[in-house]
Parts: C-alpha cells; sequence; structure tokens
C-alpha cells in the first residue's frame, strides 16, 4: 500500500506517543520522585527510547529507500533536512543546560565539544548534565551513517539486495557479540551498574538493535513488495504477536536489567516486538491502524520537543509543588508535572521547530517529501 502523502497514520501516532509517554515515566521515578511511583511502568519506561529507535529506523530507511528506488536521492539534502529538524530544538535546550543555572540545577557537565558534536554517549556517566540526550547522541550517528551505507549498498546493482540483507543480519549478530564482550569486562552488578550504563547501555555498539529492525522494515516495504502486501494483510496477528514478544522482553528486563542473557539477548527480543507493532501499525486490517486515540496525534507530533525538556523541567517543578500540599508521587503531582512537560514541549515545538520546519520546506521540498508514514516515525520526527 503507498500512502498520501498527506495522511497520517494513526497507528505510528500511538507508538510514539505510547514512547514519550514511557520514557516520561521512567525519568519521573529516577529523578524526580526516587521511588517506584508509577510501579512497573516507570521501572520498564527505558524501553520507550527503544520504541523510538525502531520507528526511527523504519522512518529513515523508508525516507532513503524510497528516494534511491526513484533516483531522487540526493545524501547533501539529506544531511541538510536532518540537521534542520534535529538541531533547532536541542541547541535551543542545551543553552538552557548552559546559562541557565536553575534548569542546569547543578549536574556536573560533559565537555561541551560532546554536546555540540552528539558524541555525548561516549564513556557516558550517569548524572551528567543533560545525560537522556544520550539516545539522540545515537539516532544522529545513525542518521549519518545509514544514508552512506546505502548509497555503498547501492552501487552494488547485483547484488545489493542480498547484500543488504546479509548486512541487517550481521548487525544483529555484532550487536550481541559486542554487548557479550562489553558486559564480561564490565561483569554488573560487581563492576557497578555505573559502569553498565557507560560500557553497554549508552554504547552506539551496543544499542542499534531497534534501528536495525525498523531498516528492516523499511527494506522489506520498499524492496518485496508482495512479502509486504502478504505481511500487512495479517495486521491483528502481527499486533498480538508483537505485544506478546514485548510482554516477554519485559519479563525478563523487570526480572533482571543487568544480567548477562539479559543484556545479549534482550534487546534483540525487544527489537523483534516493537518491529512487529511497527508492522501493525502499517498494517490497515489491524487494529492499531485504525484506531485513533484521542491526543495521541499531538504527543506524537511535540514528542521530540517534549523528550528534550521534561526530565530537568520536572526536576525543576517538583519541589515548588510542596508549599502547595501537592506531593511529586502522588497522583495529582504527576499530572500537573506531565501537563508542564507537554505544555514546554509544545511552546518548543511552536517558537523553534515550526520556523525552521518552514525554511526546510522552502529550501528542499516537494519530490524529497515522504508520506506521513514517517511523520510519526522517531525521536526526531521526518
Amino acid at each position: 500500500m503507498i500512502e498520501s502523502p498527506t495522511k497520517r497514520l494513526y497507528g505510528l501516532d500511538t507508538l510514539r506517543a505510547l514512547a514519550i509517554l514511557l520514557v516520561f515515566a521512567n525519568h519521573y521515578v529516577n529523578f524526580v520522585t526516587h521511588r517506584p511511583t508509577l510501579g512497573a511502568v516507570g521501572e520498564i519506561g527505558w524501553a520507550g527510547v527503544d520504541l523510538f529507535f525502531a520507528l526511527s529506523g523504519y522512518l529513515i530507511g523508508n525516507q532513503i529507500f524510497a528516494s534511491l528506488r526513484q533516483g531522487t536521492f540526493s545524501l547533501p539534502v539529506f544531511y541538510a533536512r536532518r540537521l534542520l529538524r534535529t538541531l533547532p530544538n536541542y541547541y535551543v535546550v542545551l543553552a538552557l543546560y548552559a546559562f541557565w543555572p536553575v534548569f542546569a540545577a547543578g549536574s556536573p557537565h560533559a565537555p561541551w565539544w560532546q554536546y555540540l558534536t552528539f558524541t555525548l554517549n561516549f564513556d557516558l556517566k550517569p548524572g551528567t548534565r543533560f545525560s537522556h540526550s544520550w539516545s539522540l547522541c545515537v539516532e544522529e550517528q545513525f542518521y549519518m551513517a545509514l544514508p552512506a551505507l546505502a548509497l555503498l549498498v547501492a552501487a552494488s546493482r547485483r547484488w545489493r539486495l542480498p547484500l543488504a540483507w546479509l548486512l541487517i543480519l550481521a548487525s544483529c549478530v555484532a550487536g550481541m557479540l559486542l554487548r557479550a564482550h562489553a558486559w564480561d569486562a564490565a561483569r554488573p552488578p560487581q563492576g557497578g551498574n555505573a559502569l553498565f550504563y557507560r560500557t553497554i547501555y549508552y554504547s552506539t555498539l551496543c544499542r542499534f538493535d531497534e534501528l536495525v529492525a525498523g531498516v528492516a522494515l523499511a527494506l522489506l516495504k520498499n524492496c518485496h513488495a508482495r512479502a509486504w502486501a502478504r505481511l500487512t494483510a495479517w495486521g491483528n496477528w502481527t499486533l498480538a504477536s508483537g505485544v506478546a514478544v514485548v510482554g516477554c522482553a519485559f519479563q525478563l528486563f523487570l526480572a533482571n536489567h543487568f544480567g548477562r542473557a539479559e543484556t545479549i539477548y534482550g534487546y534483540p527480543l525487544l527489537a523483534l516486538g516493537f518491529g512487529l507493532l511497527v508492522l501493525a501499525a502499517l498494517s490497515p486490517g489491524s487494529l492499531l491502524y485504525r484506531l485513533r486515540l484521542p491526543g495521541a496525534a499531538s504527543l506524537a507530533l511535540w514528542s521530540y520537543a517534549i523528550y528534550l525538556v521534561h526530565k530537568q523541567l520536572c526536576i525543576v517543578l517538583a519541589p515548588l509543588l510542596a508549599p502547595l500540599g501537592i506531593a511529586a508521587d502522588e497522583p495529582l503531582g504527576v499530572l500537573l508535572l506531565l501537563l508542564a512537560s507537554v505544555w514546554a514541549g509544545w511552546l518548543l515545538y511552536a517558537l523553534v521547530e515550526t520556523p525552521f520546519m518552514r525554511l526546510r520546506a522552502r529550501w528542499f521540498d516537494a519530490p524529497r517529501r515522504q508520506p506521513a508514514a514517517g511523520a510519526a516515525g522517531s525521536l526526531s520526527p521526518s
């Protein structure tokens, strides 16, 4: 199925809204209340980033493969469009951390060049200022590497499809091997959970499983039309399978987030589950595709901005609720800080992101516009 350029895919909106809510929950319990305020949802909420990765892999892969197939792909234009999407919001929030002491809250910062170049996630110490931007670093590195690699593969006309699938398979195996090596070196919890985060959780080389799953979906859609049509005809079965696989992965990680087996095999399992959910969101017959949840489209649209501001905003605002008799770990406190995060995200979206998107449309328009399947697809939408 070829989507209309103006048609939103509500299933992707739903997944993206779910992803930002999961991330909010995890950051809330770990940095605001420091207690299991939101139960298992807060504990497993870190997986929202992995869902963003799966969506992002599909989005970027779909843009690249569709353009290559049509003969309209331009590497400089692709990079320019991505940077116009990601940099303005990011640098505005980075400026808040750099120049507004209240927002920084005294947290130590890494060398500023790492923030400016999206390399903060290399050997990142937990607790560093703006540490949650590690996932944006992974995505930016992905945005830079994938299109160049796709062009190299496309240059091999005869073997490009087998080579592409071979690289996807090799990436899956490499991710497991790299995590096994890193785990054996860090040996959490003996080596400390902080070392686990520095060498495994934040590392680009250990955290690309879901991105690869999304790319695999995009390759399937653009290069194997018959197989794609067959798969998307089973939308509700795909949805049920995705929920079941994600549930199994969640159980593994809730039991032991830092275990060796969980570290090696848990992320591919999570990638498979999230990949199935993305596929269900793209399948016209599935409930996820057809169900339009109120507010999900707005959360999806603002989620990049919300992601950037929510954690530190909640840390700053939570103490201000106490004199009003509102505890941050009570339902009213959670709701107020969630609403404040959404409002701040909307403000950043309206004042910074939207003007730059208009500039991008003016400079790089028309033939490279992609289906709205991508509009709900990543930490930073298309």
